[in-house]
């Protein structure tokens, strides 16, 4: 599309330019007893696409309290002066602290809600975010026939200019791509185009066809009001999005604001000491599993880490910086020892190694914790106690899986948090279809073991709830790197036979499941791991990375033996995204249990949110937090902050991203969290 039919088809709705102002706080006041009070709270004005959309994800994600205005419901309210601002106490007060548009003039240019926007802007020092928008001199830019372009950004390279780096996306390194997904599908859109007065660059890339470098990204000053222009469109799962979603909000709250956000990532490895199943080529199944027609054993060439790959996982974590979770069954492990001559020097050189692991509780021998198991069909069924109920595993038996593990672990000196739980294929959850609700006797058995925090996973249940009385679950991603292969040929393999079409060998599910996609052709099992598959699953690591979510990952020890495949997944999303951030920006590797917690908090902070419990505002340098008691409240605020107490201060929060952030909580005999600003 050029860009003059852009321009006649988006000419109602972007006809003038918005602005807006410099970052601090306006000063019409003069003193501390006139500063207006500035909400923390965004109006974000939606017009149901995926700009606007993006953006109010990526606040619900860091906690961030908005109002959401549906420009497509008849009953909106009306956006006018009593909307947007009041007084309190004598004070006046703006209701909101940043505008979220889907562009720079979304109700008509000279309209009234227009009008009493940009006043609204302009009196109280409000920024505005114009999700997306064309380039034209409205917004501070030349038309793209000027040495600029319009179209597809598939793949090209964008820079975070000087100022960019100065200002609101120092977190970043200094470039990033387009993703390019699909070389069939235009996955972005925009322009590429040259700043005016007034309008300094945040964003550049290369002008296909012209010289030098235009924006995608900027601020335009004009008018006593300031709006960050963006020039792309996008939504909340483009990489190009994550990148910058942390910098478009810290822009638009001046840095100042309730929520907070981190980049994290923890992997867990699964069956530690255990060996596990290989897959059979031949028959498309893994021999000993239940659902594997025709049976066999799994005995006879298990994949099971060596002493050597041992050794390899402890100096891969020191040169990487990232501490893996090992989820180990003991008994397992102890079963293979007396399997194989009373000795086991996998255990003993891990063991000597304790220290430089994490490690968590994943049951003593790996037991089914559900119902007990009919496998007498395919697929497996619960079994019935005579009059027609389940028949679950008993408490005791739960128990003692739980213990005897705890146990080992203490007589063998591991450092073990008793109140993380991951229990075999995450059995005693819920299992549909066969197994629609938890096994009754997990939850009693989990509190009397002092487990708090248990494993789900994430691709069944997404969302943390509670077992019994006092658990809740932990959801994990599974990792696209098979438990049951041990080389890239078997991964590759059976990476074919889920993926690819029935007509070229696969088992059909990718054709019978609308979430999954179908390979255009079957990979070659000798370059299909290292060119396909490392990429796509590092990729969708690192999204999930850059989405503010804690969620652990999940692999098992047998991707750590023979080719050791998990490492070449993790090198490749650890080298993105180190080239992605700057050194004040580290990834964050937390344990189960802080995971756990994390998710909890933000939890009870969306509900005290969603209840309209929650007050916060800012008067020139104070922010003042109320919030039910006992409730964390997460805080982003520039470095220098300072929390005030009765009698004393002292620095708030921690370092990250260039600003400081925390779970606060007021201090004793206080009713609010109250900060200075430096």
């Amino acid at each position: 599309m050029s860009y003059r039919a852009h321009r006649r088809r988006t000419v109602t709705v972007t006809a003038t330019a918005a602005a807006l102002i410099s970052l601090g706080i306006a000063a019409p006041a003069a003193s501390a007893a006139t500063d207006p009070r500035v909400d923390l709270r965004v109006l974000v004005v939606d017009d149901d696409g995926g700009s606007v959309g993006a953006i109010a994800a990526q606040l619900r994600s860091e906690g961030i309290p908005y109002t959401r205005v549906d420009l497509g419901d008849s009953g909106r309210p009306a956006i006018n002066a009593a909307f947007l601002s009041d007084t309190v106490g004598g004070r006046p007060r703006a209701k909101f602290q940043g505008v979220v548009l889907p562009n720079e003039a979304p109700f008509g240019a000279g309209s009234a809600e227009q009008t009493a926007l940009e006043a609204y802007e302009k009196t109280y020092g409000i920024p505005q975010v114009d999700a997306y928008t064309w380039a034209h001199p409205e917004v501070g830019l030349d038309y793209t026939d000027s040495n600029g372009y319009a179209g597809g950004l598939d793949g090209r390279p964008a820079t975070v200019s000087t100022a960019g780096r100065a200002g609101p996306f120092g977190y970043l390194a200094g470039g990033f791509s387009f993703e390019d997904n699909s070389p069939s599908v235009q996955e972005s859109y925009g322009f590429i185009a040259q700043p005016r007065t007034g309008y300094t660059s945040y964003v550049d890339a290369p002008v296909p066809g012209g010289t030098g470098n235009g924006s995608l990204l900027g601020e335009y000053a004009h008018d006593g009001r300031r709006e960050l222009v963006v020039t792309f469109a996008y939504n909340q799962y483009q990489q190009q999005f994550r990148v910058l979603a942390r910098g478009i909000v810290e822009w638009l709250t001046q840095g100042v604001h309730l929520g907070q956000a981190r980049n994290y990532f923890a992997v867990h490895v699964d069956d530690v000491f255990a060996p596990d199943a290989r897959w059979d080529a031949a028959r498309n199944c893994t021999p000993g599993d239940i659902d594997c027609a025709g049976g066999g054993d799994d005995t006879e060439t298990p994949i099971r880490m060596t002493p050597a790959d041992a050794q390899y996982a402890a100096a891969w974590q020191q040169s990487h910086g990232l501490t893996l979770d090992m989820v180990f069954n003991a008994g397992a492990g102890e079963e293979w020892k007396s399997e194989h001559g009373g000795t086991d020097a996998l255990a003993d050189q891990l063991l000597k190694d304790k220290a430089k692991y994490r490690w968590v509780n994943h049951t003593y021998t790996h037991m089914f914790l559900g119902c007990v198991q009919d496998t007498s069909t395919v697929p497996w069924a619960c079994a019935k106690n005579p009059d027609g109920s389940t028949k679950w595993v008993s408490r005791s038996d739960i128990s003692g899986e739980i213990s005897n593990n705890n146990n080992w672990a203490s007589q063998h000196g591991l450092s073990l948090d008793r109140s993380e739980l991951v229990t075999g294929e995450h059995s005693g959850l819920k299992t549909l279809p066969q197994q629609p609700q938890d096994n009754p006797n997990l939850g009693p058995a989990l509190a009397s073991n002092g487990v708090k925090w248990t494993a789900s996973d994430n691709s069944r249940e997404s969302e943390q709830r509670t077992v019994g009385s006092s658990t809740l679950t932990v959801p994990r991603y599974p990792m696209n790197v098979y438990y049951n292969v041990g080389t890239k040929a078997e991964m590759a393999d059976e990476y074919n036979w889920i993926y690819t079409s029935e007509a070229d060998g696969g088992s059909g599910i990718c054709e019978n499941n609308a979430t999954s996609t179908c390979l255009g052709a079957p990979l070659d099992t000798d370059t299909g791991f290292t060119g396909h598959i490392v990429p796509t699953e590092a990729h969708t690591d690192l999204g999930h990375v850059l989405s503010n979510d804690p969620r652990p990952h999940y692999a098992h020890q047998s991707n750590l033996a023979e080719d050791r495949l998990l490492y070449p997944v993790l090198d490749r999303v650890l080298a993105d995204y180190q080239a992605l951030f700057a050194a004040n920006t580290p990834i964050v590797n937390l344990r189960q249990s802080a995971i756990g917690a994390e998710l909890q908090n933000r939890a009870k902070w969306q509900a005290a949110l969603d209840g309209g419990k929650v007050t916060a505002y800012r008067i020139g340098n104070t922010v003042t937090v109320t919030a039910p008691s006992g409730t964390q409240i997460p805080v982003t605020v520039p470095e220098g902050t300072k929390q005030q107490f009765l009698l004393t201060s002292s620095a708030f929060g921690t370092s990250y991203a260039g600003l400081r952030s925390a779970w606060g909580t007021p201090g004793t005999l206080q009713s609010a969290l109250t900060l200075k600003l430096p």
